[in-house]
């Protein structure tokens, strides 16, 4: 069965120097307040404060885009119930990665990790990380905008001081990532107060006529949903550290259960606070919606917005870091990355390599100027490889359903999940067809030429073998063992 790990797996196994020794782990650290911090801070990123305009620019009106944000919502909760299931049957960190290494074997588990760890996490926690930087240095620029290297330069020292928390201690990383996320809950807290106050003083004409000017086309709604979902985006994140978690079988449904819903409402609550302090158009010309609201409703306290903003960003990069790195650890152990990425610091018992290459490509994408069309494409392949592990999970519930699973999932559920997929990926291409999907796809496919010298013929060069061993030597680094099921 392809559900089971056989030993010997690592192209390396037999020339191990700690074989016959105890191996190290990564420790069970995280329990379900950190749980639902690292979904829950993972989601509330920039993309609140910045999204809302782009989704009531492609909707049309106020209702629409209200119930693009429900939708959002209930999509990522039912993409993260099904997630609970697999999480329940493949006890393994990793996420997508090794959910479909499990079902569908090495080929398409090596394409999603390549594309994975060298484009998708690198990218978006450069996103975050340049949003935080641009909100971080607003107030030392005021009237103008920020010199882009001082912007880069910021979001670069973000990346640093993350990589230097996540390789010192697991637990000091999941303890800023609680601080961080009730902050913000605060900082959404203030703007969903601020809007009820407005609204029980009257200020509810822009609920009227609510659907007037609503578009109605299959592409406009399809990049609503990439907007929306943009800000939902964190939603799986627990799944990649299923062998840190305290009792998985327990902790993953609940954290989901209490995460995912959590946000929905705070989500939903801020924009209509937003909409009840300005009219559609105005939220329409507004750079940063948040920013605008603090201006007209806080006045002289609107710098709160701005400090909310840029340790909401820090809070969700962090997150973002932290399961990114696992990513790359976990491809590694199953010998789809270089064996140097799968080990663990002797006495931190963190992923540091992994964390390191995580950072290093990280502040490429930053150095290498704009890439905003990347953020645009993420939800493209983000989708793709869902809707590839969400029918892996209906493969399992027919093909397997004597697996022992802890927690399951009506079937119906992974059904709306996959058609929600399939639709995200094909009404951009069928509707507003652009050259950047055909450079994603190309990239992809471009794993094929590594794929089969270096994984399905396990060729490695002797000098690859030497660098590791001196790698190891010089970050103190050693290979770890699977979390027993």
């Amino acid at each position: 069965s392809t559900m089971k790990r056989r030993t010997g797996d690592s192209p390396h196994s037999s020339t191990d120097p700690n074989e016959g020794k105890e191996k190290l782990r990564l420790k069970q650290e995280v329990g379900l307040i950190s749980g639902v911090s690292l979904i829950a801070g993972t989601m509330i990123g920039s993309g609140i404060f910045m999204s809302p305009e782009w989704v009531l620019h492609h909707m049309g009106s106020p209702a629409s885009s209200l119930l693009i944000w429900a939708a959002c919502g209930v999509l990522a909760m039912f993409g993260a119930l099904s997630y609970a299931e697999l999480g329940t049957i493949i006890k393994e960190s990793g996420g997508e990665y090794i959910y479909i290494l499990r079902t569908f074997g090495s080929f398409p588990a090596f394409l999603f990790a390549y594309t994975s760890v060298i484009l998708v996490r690198p990218a978006g926690l450069a996103a975050v990380c340049l949003s935080f930087a641009e909100y971080a240095v607003a107030p030392f620029y005021p009237g103008c905008s920020p010199p882009q290297v001082v912007v880069k330069c910021t979001a670069a020292a973000c990346i640093l001081i993350l990589t230097i928390i996540n390789c010192l201690n697991v637990r000091l990383a999941t303890s800023i990532m609680n601080i961080f996320t009730a902050a913000k809950l605060l900082a959404l807290l203030m703007i969903v107060v601020g809007g009820l106050v407005l609204l029980a003083k009257g200020q509810t004409q822009n609920f009227q006529n609510a659907f007037q000017n609503t578009t109605a086309g299959i592409g406009a709604v399809g990049v609503a949903f990439y907007q929306g979902l943009w800000s939902y985006d964190g939603w799986n994140n627990l799944n990649y550290v299923t062998e840190e978690l305290k009792k998985p079988e327990v902790t993953l449904p609940r954290a989901v259960m209490i995460a995912i819903p959590l946000v929905t409402c705070l989500y939903l609550l801020v924009n209509v606070s937003y909409l009840a302090a300005m009219t559609p158009s105005e939220l329409l010309s507004s750079g940063a919606v948040a920013v605008t609201w603090g201006d007209k409703v806080l006045g002289s306290w609107a710098w709160l917005i701005s400090l909310s903003v840029a340790l909401s960003t820090f809070g969700s990069s962090n997150g973002t870091f932290f399961s990114g790195g696992r990513v790359c650890y976990i491809a590694a152990r199953e010998g789809h990355m270089p064996d140097i990425l799968s080990m663990a610091h002797v006495r931190c018992l963190t992923p540091s390599p992994a964390l390191l290459f995580t950072s290093a490509m990280s502040l490429i994408m930053i150095t290498s100027g704009t890439f905003t069309s990347i953020v645009n494409f993420f939800s493209f392949i983000a989708w793709l490889f869902y809707g590839m592990t969400i029918s892996g999970l209906l493969y399992l519930k027919i093909k397997k359903p004597e697996l022992p699973r802890s927690y399951k999932v009506p079937i119906i559920i992974p059904i709306i999940v996959l058609m929600a997929a399939v639709y995200l990926v094909l009404a951009p291409i069928i509707d507003q067809p652009e050259i950047e999907i055909l450079y994603v796809a190309l990239f992809i496919f471009s794993g094929v030429i590594l794929y089969f010298p270096l994984v399905r013929f396990k060729w490695h060069p002797r000098f690859l073998q030497r660098l590791t061993l001196h790698l190891q030597l010089f970050l103190e680094v050693a290979p770890t063992t699977r979390v027993a099921d």
